[in-house]
């Protein structure tokens, strides 16, 4: 009797049958358990962090703003929460290095990425990365805003936009625009050319601090670079400033005229992003980016930005994505019109 023990082909199907459904329901209810338990893993990740130490990685050298500002925040970080907030330098590769460090960090919000936006919205049209920023990336806040200025040797017989603008028309290809190679001021004096219809030359540096140099000493006539740096040089007289790339005025010298009086929209600056890796719980992020907000409102700290000639910049986490990815196409389109080429 070969079949005794069998259940025939319609037993069989049956019996899979109920198998497949019981594995089914098994699935559903382990993912219905897991995703009630999602919400609540990552409340209390939130109400626990932080609860080591936490690194904020700065992509560029000590001393420049991100540098200045990270400490700055870690500083209030620290006697806010209890716990210790470290400043790492991770330089190079304009600013790559450190964030693709922080990019394939793990995502819980103890290594953060403090750096200029324009690097961030720069550099995937000018180099090859390891990282996308817009998605390997969680923004936080915007810390904090300061805006370009555009300086000239006191060599050049110009003293505001418009002569500036005429006299490089009239001296078609004999002005030097220094400017550090690939940087947002580069592209920003590539656009300024278009718009104007200026025929400059660009001096390629590695770094801001060299581009001043060369400019109170009169080897290059014009650039645009960060307030902070710059305006001390303007204030004791070794260069002159001509205009400044804020969306109107700037509070700090009311008197000097913004470019986009002459240039609609024309706005560049240095935002100073704070970001996490992306998949960062958003009970986290929003936690940090509530305490960056209760920071920067502080009277102490709005005084300290004043110095700085920055101001904070109120955006939510998902405006600062948005812009972000705006800003990589609005400056990839720069680069791919200009055909412009660093590294």
């Amino acid at each position: 009797m070969v079949f005794r023990h069998s259940l025939g082909l319609a037993g069989h199907l049956a019996q899979g049958k109920r198998r497949a459904l019981a594995c089914l329901a098994v699935t559903a209810a382990a993912t219905l358990l897991f995703t009630h338990a999602m919400p609540a893993r990552a409340a209390e990740a939130a109400a626990s962090y932080p609860s080591k130490v936490i690194r904020i990685i700065v992509p560029n050298p000590p001393g420049g703003a991100s540098d200045v500002l990270a400490r700055l925040l870690g500083k209030k970080l620290t006697e806010k929460w209890g716990q210790s907030v470290v400043v790492e330098n991770k330089a190079g590769a304009n600013g790559s290095i450190g964030a693709n460090f922080v990019a394939k960090s793990d995502a819980d919000g103890y290594t953060l990425l403090l750096m200029d936006s324009g690097s961030l919205t720069i550099s995937p049209s000018i180099m090859k990365l390891n990282y996308s920023p817009t998605e390997d990336l969680a923004p936080i806040s915007i810390v904090a805003y300061s805006p370009h200025i555009l300086v000239v040797s006191n060599k050049l017989p110009v003293h505001n936009l418009q002569e500036l603008i005429a006299y490089a028309k009239a001296n078609k290809g004999k002005l030097n625009y220094g400017e550090t190679a690939g940087s947002i001021t580069h592209l920003a004096g590539v656009v300024l050319a278009q718009k104007e219809g200026i025929d400059w030359n660009y001096i390629g540096y590695k770094g801001g601090s060299q581009v001043l140099t060369d400019l109170t000493g009169g080897q290059i006539d014009v650039t645009m670079n960060s307030f902070l740096a710059t305006y001390p040089l303007v204030k004791g007289g070794a260069i002159r400033l001509i205009a400044v790339a804020s969306p109107q005025r700037y509070a700090l010298i009311p008197d000097t005229p913004a470019i986009a009086e002459r240039v609609p929209d024309f706005v560049t600056g240095s935002w100073q992003a704070l970001l996490a890796p992306a998949g960062t719980p958003p009970a986290v992020v929003e936690k940090i980016h509530a305490a960056i907000a209760e920071i920067t409102a502080q009277a102490d700290t709005k005084q300290r930005f004043v110095e700085l000639g920055s101001e904070p910049v109120d955006k939510t986490p998902a405006e600062i994505a948005k812009w972000l990815r705006e800003e990589t196409d609005r400056w990839g389109k720069v680069v791919k019109d200009g055909d412009i080429k660093v590294f």
